[in-house]
């Protein structure tokens, strides 16, 4: 029998029909992104964004995205989307963060927030249900967040998962899954994976539930018994009567006793609870959790702090598909970090080389009677 071959683009396009893309920003159309864009206007201290692409850039267009402008400023901003849920469906967020600046000290993280947010008032006590990527401040602090809100609480992952602290652009992502593992990724590699309730010290609400509902079972199961006890047992003194025929009164049973009364102390016949609860549960696979549920998810933001501006943010995804998030990141970030840092090793050179003609310009200036001049120079610098 013959086997039909699929082209390689219907499976992609397959993919792509599968996945369910909830947000994808790219900042490819201009100034249009301030229509899909939110600025916070809760204080008038907060710092403003401007599309940008960098001093340096793998692609001029393709790189824009949303540039921090000032130093020492909180910013907020926001985007809005469809609501949805992502019970029982695998949740990536994903993003391209670029310390142009090579940041000191300040955030580049994203913050997915719930549908009914006020992005016109967000702000640092705005509730959000998940809190992702780098924060650098000092030599201290280098690190990638993964907060999460469980039973109004924020919870941290308690490992300490690494940032890049370069000036280049990097792809970060996150990946909840509805088994409660998840996945970290930096530049497509996984750096951090694990078990959510294991790595946030934290108990799903639908296993204590299923334990508070066993336990009730054993209760009833319990108290079945003791009513029991208060009923009859069989005399085991008793024996059958020489002169009962099986055959026409059937099988004997002996005389039954009333039981006494159920007394404080004294336990029902049975197996012990905790020993019962776990052959109950031996066989039962928690296949959804909710510790990475979140009923109302519709809006992503930059909400952080920056002592010095520059960042730019870009390439922002939201989907239920792994694999879709994979290759997006292959189509923007990787194929324009090459020729970022191409470009950034030619403007070095240049620059070094700018220097060198500017240092030659000053022995000659030094030699022909110009000290004054350099002197000039040298103290004007000092001045500033």
């Amino acid at each position: 029998m013959a086997v039909a071959h699929v082209p390689l683009w219907a499976v992609c396009m397959l993919r792509v029909a599968l996945a369910t893309v909830y947000f994808q920003e790219e900042f490819l159309d201009g100034e249009r992104w301030r229509n899909r864009w939110v600025q916070s206007t809760n204080d008038s201290q907060f710092g403003y964004f401007r599309l940008s692409s960098g001093k340096f850039y793998g692609h001029k267009e393709k790189d824009k995205g949303l540039q921090t402008t000032q130093n020492g400023r909180f910013y907020a901003i926001s985007a809005r989307f469809k609501p949805f849920s992502n019970k029982g469906k695998t949740l990536v967020i994903q993003y391209t963060v670029k310390h142009e600046q090579k940041m000191d000290c300040g955030g580049g993280y994203v913050k997915i927030f719930p549908a009914d947010v006020d992005q016109k008032n967000l702000n640092g006590k705005s509730q959000y249900y998940i809190m992702f990527g780098p924060d650098i401040c000092g030599f201290d602090i280098k690190k990638v967040h993964v907060i999460l809100h469980f039973k109004n609480q924020y919870h941290s992952n308690k490992k300490s998962i690494r940032c890049k602290v370069d000036g280049f652009t990097h792809l970060y992502a996150l990946i909840l899954r509805p088994d409660l593992t998840y996945e970290v990724k930096i530049d497509g590699q996984s750096i951090e994976s694990g078990n959510i309730e294991y790595d946030w010290n934290l108990t799903s609400l639908k296993k204590m539930e299923k334990s508070s509902t066993e336990s009730r079972d054993w209760d009833q199961a319990e108290g079945d018994k003791s009513q029991d006890w208060e009923k009859h047992f069989l005399d085991a003194s008793a024996s059958k009567p020489s002169d009962w025929n099986s055959e026409l009164e059937g099988d004997w049973q002996g005389p039954m006793l009333q039981k006494p009364p159920y007394q404080d102390g004294l336990k029902p016949e049975g197996i012990d609870k905790d020993v019962w609860l776990h052959q109950k549960m031996k066989n039962s696979y928690l296949t959804e959790y909710d510790l990475s549920e979140f009923e109302n998810i519709g809006a992503i933001g930059l909400e952080l702090w920056q002592v010095r501006s520059g960042t730019i943010f870009d390439n922002f995804l939201i989907t239920d598909d792994e694999e879709y998030a994979e290759n997006f990141g292959k189509a923007t970030w990787g194929e324009t970090k090459g020729p970022e840092r191409e470009m950034d090793a030619i403007q070095a050179k240049e620059e070094v080389k700018k220097a060198r003609e500017e240092d030659e310009q000053d022995l000659l200036m030094g030699r022909f009677g110009g000290q004054g001049n350099t002197f000039q120079r040298f103290h004007r610098r000092d001045e500033l």
